[in-house]
This record gives C-alpha cells, structure tokens and sequence, in this order.
C-alpha cells in the first residue's frame, strides 16, 4: 500500500512506507512534524484505521488530478466556440476512456491522507457530502459505518 500523508502546516504531500517501528514523520517542506502508528493490516494493504489520526472513516474516488480535469474542461468548453461542441464531445469520450482505466484512491476524511493499493477496497463507501461535513466541522466519528438514512 502506498501512503501519502497531508502535511497540517503547509498542505504538502508526504511519502511513507508504512513500516511498525515508523512513529513520526516530517514535512520535507516546512519540517513540521506528524504522528503516525502502523499495525498489521497496514503492512498487509488492508485499511482499518488512519495511521496519522487514527479514525476509520473513508471514502473512495477514482485517482484522478482534478485540478487536470478542470483544465481539459475550460479547454474544450472554449474551443467549443469554434467547433460547435464537437470539442466537449470528445473530452466526453476521452473522460469515458480515462474512468475506465485510471484506479481508485481510499481518502480519510479527517486528515486527507490518500492511499493507494489498498487490498480491502470493496468495503469503503464512496464520497459522502454530509458524513464530510459532520467530521470536518463537527469531528463527528462514524467509526468506519456508512451513513444511511
């Protein structure tokens, strides 16, 4: 499993080996200093905990820059003028082709840590706006259960 923590200072992302004598980690950048503690299913690449703040809860998304996506889109919506929408077609049609064979990401929605090759996939929700928006703002835990309503 590849891990990249978000550094709390500076927003930079941070690569780690998950190894179980790791118990800091520091910014290459700002040289803040973080907390982490990797267990068995860690070095295994099944994810039961964040090694950085220690919640269970997830989400999953495809491994793609949004950022880049945003771009492509601007691009073809402005050439759009000039070929009279045949350009948001074929980002459609490029979009389609991408999502099928880029990957998916695991996200902790606490501290924003990515990982990747995660073994247990089939057991993370998908991005949920509100479960967000209760631990970012309210540091609501849902230990890991999906919210339902």
């Amino acid at each position: 499993m590849e891990i990249q923590f978000t550094c709390e200072e500076c927003g930079s992302g941070i690569e780690v080996v998950p190894t179980l004598d790791a118990s800091k980690i520091k910014c290459s950048i700002c040289s803040h200093e973080a907390s982490i503690k990797f267990s068995e299913p860690h070095l295994k690449g099944e994810l039961r905990d964040c090694p950085c703040c220690s919640r269970k809860d997830f989400y999953r998304q495809k491994d793609f820059n949004r950022k880049v996506g945003v771009g492509l889109f601007i691009i073809a919506a402005i050439l759009s003028i000039w070929t009279y929408g045949v350009s948001l077609i074929v980002l459609w049609l490029v979009d389609l082709f991408l999502f099928s064979k880029i990957g998916n990401v695991v996200i902790c929605y606490k501290c924003n840590t990515n990982f990747r090759g995660v073994k247990n996939l089939a057991e993370i929700h998908d991005f949920n706006h509100e479960m967000h928006d209760r631990i970012v703002y309210s540091d609501h835990d849902f230990e890991g259960k999906a919210l339902e309503h």
